[in-house]
């Protein structure tokens, strides 16, 4: 197979999360020299594979193979992969089983490195992600095989392939204000107390404030209100309680901690509680470790275009790779049609993703 063939068969392996589509046994049969370790958690399917030709650093390629569900809207088969005008469309050609097909590809064609490579690979990116990418990289610390560095081949270029890597990331904080009150009649505001009227009072300050400034790779962290309810949806009764909904996609500059004391400054005088929840921890990787400039060079020789250095977009597995100290950082495909009705990639962006892998495992 090339990569083409190899994309195509990926993408007609259903794989919605958390299944594998059959991909993982594939694949232990495809990377013939590598040694395979299977992790599987709580139905969630794993896949490591690694092969050691020297001495050198351990160098990993990391990704998932689920997609969400395909949805309505397609003009073909979301699971054939059909190919139109120089594109690929399927579920998954973006998100990112063009990455798979890219990183195998080279994995299995590699010459001589003085080093380890390997594949890291989950069937549950997707969905709550607790026991896919997390659980390999803690099986990894345990055996002593943890990466130097490791790249993950989300769908990250904007406008032409080759515009953008990801070097970090935003965390993401959600958080529930419950604010008490006293019910009662509309007619006697007197007898009651509103809390709809107490929070309207520091809604200004708080709604879509930024709690810091940010800096040349991270948006200022905003704290986005996401929905407010109270009352029993009629006219002569306020309310006896308030419930407010927030997210704050947070840099490196603000912390859970942060949080609590902005919320607290304005809330101190009223009767409330705060629950806050950390899915995902900020993270940033040095733009002048070997791996980040390797792949810039890498980019630029393939694609004549230097990538720009962006933390932008939601979450993904890096942040667990991140956490266990490896340098991590992403570069994939376009990202335009990601979880849409009619997702696509080009046969030339697949084709080149494959070669700038390629670069990177003979040059880093």
């Amino acid at each position: 197979m090339n990569v083409i063939e190899l994309f195509k068969h990926l993408l007609e392996s259903p794989s919605v999360t958390p299944e594998d589509g059959g991909i993982f046994d594939f694949l232990e049969s495809y990377l013939e020299g590598f040694t395979t370790v299977r992790i599987d958690c709580e139905g969630v399917k794993n896949f490591f594979a690694y092969r050691k030709y020297g001495e050198g650093k351990h160098l990993c390629f990391a990704g998932h193979v689920d997609v969400v569900p395909a949805g309505e809207g397609w003009e073909s088969d979301p699971f054939v992969a059909t190919e139109k005008e120089g594109y690929i469309y399927a579920r998954g050609a973006q998100d990112m089983k063009s990455g798979v097909a890219a990183f195998v590809q080279a994995l299995k064609e590699a010459g001589p490195f003085n080093g380890t490579l390997s594949v890291l690979l989950t069937s549950d990116e997707e969905g709550p992600a607790k026991y896919g990418t997390l659980e390999v990289l803690k099986y990894l610390k345990e055996n002593g095989m943890l990466p130097d560095a490791a790249i993950v081949a989300e769908p990250t270029c904007e406008e032409r392939f080759g515009d953008a890597m990801k070097v970090g990331r935003r965390g993401s904080i959600n958080g529930i204000i419950e604010k008490h009150g006293k019910q009662g009649h509309a007619a006697y505001p007197e007898k009651a107390t509103n809390p709809i009227h107490k929070v309207a009072q520091v809604l200004p300050h708080m709604a879509g404030i930024n709690l810091d400034e940010g800096d040349e790779f991270f948006s200022p962290s905003q704290f986005v209100i996401t929905d407010i309810r109270a009352g029993m949806e009629v006219t002569n009764v306020t309310p006896g309680k308030l419930k407010m909904m927030f997210n704050v996609r947070n840099s490196t500059k603000t912390t859970k901690e942060d949080i609590e004391h902005f919320v607290h400054k304005y809330f101190k005088e009223m009767n409330y509680t705060l629950k806050l929840d950390q899915s995902a921890k900020p993270f940033m990787t040095d733009v002048n470790t070997g791996i980040v400039q390797t792949l810039d060079r890498s980019i630029e020789r393939i694609t004549g275009i230097k990538p720009k250095h962006s933390t932008a977009g939601g979450t993904s597995d890096a942040r667990f790779i991140a956490e266990f100290g490896i340098d991590v950082i992403e570069f994939g495909v376009r990202n335009d049609t990601i979880h849409a009705p009619n997702e696509r990639t080009s046969i030339d962006e697949v084709t080149k993703l494959y070669e700038v892998f390629a670069d990177v495992i003979q040059n880093y």
